[in-house]
C-alpha cells in the first residue's frame, strides 16, 4: 500500500511561493533523488502548470536541472482538475471522483506518492487520506501569500527533523 505525503518548501512564516526562494545545490540534489525515489506525484491543476516547466529542455539548464527534468519526466503524475481537458505525457487527469480515485492509488500501488499544492493537501487530509507531511523550512520571512496548510488541521506528531544544506531544516510529521 502507498503512502501519500505533502512535501513542499515553506519559509520560516509558514508561506509558500517558488518564486520567492530557490533550493541551495545540496537541496536540490536531495529533490533529485527524491523524485527518482516516487512512485507518483499527485498535482492540482496551479501546481502542475508550474510543474509543466520540466517538460521541455531548456539550453540555459545545468547538469542538476537536466537530471531533475529527466526524473520528473519519467515518474507518473496524477493531475486533479475539473477545468483542464488534457494534461502532458506520463499523467492522469482526474476530474470527478478524488477521494476514490486516490484511495485507489494507494491501494494499488507501493512506496510513496507525493501530493503538491496546499489546496490539494488540504482537500486529501479533510478526506483523511495524507499520511505524511514534510515541510522543508526555509530562512525567509515573505509576510504573505498562500500558506503551506490552507486550513485547520488535525493534531500532527513530529517523527523526524533533518538539515538538509546549509538552510534548511524538513520537519516530518504524521497524523497525531
Amino acid at each position: 500500500m502507498a503512502k501519500l505525503v505533502y512535501a513542499l518548501n515553506q519559509s520560516l512564516d509558514g508561506y509558500v511561493d517558488h518564486t520567492a526562494f530557490a533550493p541551495e545545490p545540496a537541496l536540490f540534489g536531495h529533490f533529485i533523488e527524491d523524485v527518482r525515489s516516487l512512485t507518483g506525484t499527485v498535482y492540482g491543476r496551479r501546481m502542475y502548470e508550474t510543474m509543466r516547466y520540466w517538460d521541455e529542455d531548456h539550453p540555459e539548464w545545468d547538469e542538476a536541472e537536466r537530471d531533475y527534468a529527466e526524473a520528473w519526466r519519467r515518474q507518473p503524475k496524477w493531475v486533479v482538475s475539473r477545468s483542464m481537458k488534457s494534461v502532458g505525457p506520463n499523467a492522469t487527469l482526474i476530474a470527478h471522483n478524488v477521494e476514490a480515485a486516490i484511495r485507489a492509488l494507494k491501494t494499488q500501488l507501493d512506496g510513496v506518492i507525493e501530493v503538491s499544492g496546499p489546496e490539494l493537501a488540504g482537500s486529501l487530509t479533510d478526506l483523511g487520506l495524507v499520511d505524511e507531511y514534510r515541510m522543508y523550512m526555509h530562512p525567509f520571512v515573505l509576510g504573505g501569500g498562500k500558506p503551506y496548510f490552507a486550513g485547520p488541521r488535525p493534531p500532527l506528531r513530529l517523527v523526524a527533523s533533518d538539515r538538509l544544506g546549509e538552510n534548511t531544516i524538513r520537519l516530518t510529521y504524521v497524523p497525531a
